[in-house]
């Protein structure tokens, strides 16, 4: 039971790692994952289908929505092709949640690099054209990576890390990862600050004031008063919340108080 799927993709030619098909062909790989994720969500979605049909012949109006449902899935895996390409209304998506369909979930495809081998992308040749123009038609997210290199960063302190990339010419592939995940699933980040520390939440775009509160505790949903809002970058130029207070920069915002992305929350429940 997961939110996305991300695939890591290899994109680079080294005679030491053997590649399984004998040569290194991203777009082929990705196809031959995509298949082996439809074989499987076609296994149990024909299963369940067929317990579905003969249940439904006596049963209320969910078994029969949900076989509907399967009726207009199944045909589309048998054809190959990804259920999430299936064209659902709102309510037969919310329902889908319930198939546990792998192929229904969004997929982010990590396309891994390697320094110092050569790497498709930076050659440029027919098979990053071929992968491109692949990703591109399809709508597909992606986000290249040196997996090697942020592996052995994983234990630099922060501050010397930009001085690695830079030295290795490599982007912070991970940032970029976080970021097209956020992406994908639609997240944002809202801040709560203190003394002591400050601290970074993660909720689902369109969440109120005080969904976004349950994501610390659930007293700042359930009793909610008002939250007290600041911009992140205002916060900073400011100096502190009294300041920010004083400027009279902060702003009361009630229940129906839609989060914005780096907005900064002070929470005041009963």
């Amino acid at each position: 039971d997961v939110d996305a799927i991300a695939e890591v993709v290899r994109i680079f030619e080294d005679d030491d790692i053997h590649h399984v098909a004998g040569a290194v062909d991203p777009r082929y790989d990705i196809e031959v994952v995509g298949l082996e994720l439809v074989q499987a969500d076609l296994e149990h979605a024909a299963k369940r289908l067929d317990r579905v049909e003969r249940d439904a012949k006596g049963g209320g109006k969910e078994l029969v929505a949900e076989r509907d449902l399967l009726r207009k899935i199944v045909p589309a895996l048998q054809a190959g092709r990804p259920a999430r390409s299936v064209s659902l209304d709102a309510g037969e998506r919310e329902n889908a949640k319930t198939l546990h369909m792998l192929t229904m979930k969004p997929m982010l495809y990590v396309l891994n690099k390697k320094s110092g081998a050569l790497n498709i992308d930076a050659e440029g040749g027919p098979r990053w054209r071929e992968l491109k123009d692949f990703l591109d038609s399809s709508g597909a997210q992606y986000v290249v990576v040196d997996a090697g290199v942020e592996n052995e960063l994983g234990d630099v302190h922060s501050d010397e890390k930009s001085d690695f990339r830079r030295e290795l010419g490599v982007a912070d592939g991970l940032d970029e990862l976080i970021k097209a995940g956020y992406k994908l699933l639609d997240l944002i980040s809202f801040f709560t600050t203190g003394e002591k520390e400050s601290r970074a939440w993660t909720i689902a775009r369109g969440s109120t004031a005080p969904h976004a509160g349950a994501a610390i505790h659930s007293d700042f949903r359930d009793k909610f008063i008002r939250a007290e809002v600041i911009r992140w970058d205002k916060l900073l130029e400011a100096g502190s919340f009294a300041k920010a207070r004083e400027k009279g920069w902060l702003r009361s915002e009630g229940k129906e108080y839609v989060v914005q992305d780096g907005d900064v929350m002070e929470f005041l429940h009963s």
